[in-house]
């Protein structure tokens, strides 16, 4: 069962959510993706992990099927948080699970500070308190700047040669289904990735002072008082595995999984992801009943 869900944030955007699964789960879990993606960044996993939760996939202000903001100073995940806490109101969630990808992974640490009594469990994928220039350095270097494609076959391969070396097992159809999950047809025809390009302004240059990685290490403190679960890609360049057994070893209730062969970031249908990931949930929703 699916279900798009259309709802405004506090400054009169219209945004985009879609549900998948029972509404009367015994669990709900909020999905925020990365940087430059959607909620159909998702969808690999949630079909991979079957209809037993409630997953809320959304389209942060500015990708997907929500509206661009007109003023891109608002890019930033502290206004994303409060545009996902509008959007658990509208749904009457009062507790719920979160999955995030990079960037929603740094949504989930903030909301984590802002609303810990609305949260029964945080997925990480491959994001942390502390991110690696490299990694940093290249996402800033392709976000915003890629122009119209003709078609969707030169869609996949351009998103083979920027992507490649951290998916080296993804074949050709899982290229293309990679490229439909991330960019758009436009009415002319021609394909652009599902995002808009302003987002890039808020992005910066990719340089992380001692008191921002200070900041990051205090507020990942919040994480605590939720059960955690810390994805990591084996090759990934933006989250070190030093990064991983450190926020594993000072959360009280963590865990942690690696899949192998894969960079930044996991799908998150891989086996190791989706074994790691259901076990988890059942976990939380064992802990949401007895709250």
């Amino acid at each position: 069962m699916t279900e798009n869900i259309e709802y405004s944030s506090a400054d009169g955007l219209k945004l985009f959510a879609k549900s998948y699964g029972p509404v009367d789960a015994p669990l709900s879990v909020l999905c925020m993706h990365g940087l430059t993606r959607n909620h159909q960044d998702f969808e690999p996993m949630i079909a991979a992990l079957g209809d037993q939760y409630r997953f809320i996939a959304v389209d942060v202000r500015g990708r997907g099927r929500s509206a661009y903001d007109p003023d891109p100073t608002h890019y930033t995940p502290q206004v994303y948080i409060k545009d996902m806490e509008i959007l658990l109101d509208h749904l009457g969630l009062k507790r719920v699970a979160l999955v995030g990808t990079s960037m929603g992974g740094l949504m989930a640490m903030l909301m984590m500070k802002a609303m810990p009594a609305r949260i029964c469990g945080v997925v990480l994928n491959d994001i942390g308190p502390s991110v690696d220039k490299a990694g940093l350095k290249r996402i800033a270097g392709y976000v915003g700047k890629s122009g119209p494609i003709e078609n969707w076959a030169e869609a996949a391969d351009r998103l083979q040669n920027m992507q490649g070396p951290f998916f080296p097992a993804l074949d050709a159809d899982d290229w293309m289904a990679f490229a439909r999950r991330t960019f758009r047809e436009r009415d002319d025809g021609q394909v652009v990735l599902d995002y808009d390009p302003a987002i890039a302004a808020s992005f910066g240059k990719g340089k992380i002072s001692l008191w921002l990685r200070l900041l990051m290490w205090q507020l990942f403190k919040s994480m605590y008082a939720s059960p955690l679960l810390v994805i990591r890609g084996q090759i990934s360049d933006l989250f070190a595995e030093k990064t991983m057994s450190t926020m594993v070893r000072r959360h009280p209730d963590a865990r942690a999984v690696t899949v192998p062969e894969v960079g930044h970031a996991p799908i998150l249908d891989e086996p190791e992801a989706v074994a790691a990931i259901a076990e988890f949930l059942a976990y939380c929703e064992q802990d949401r009943q007895a709250s």
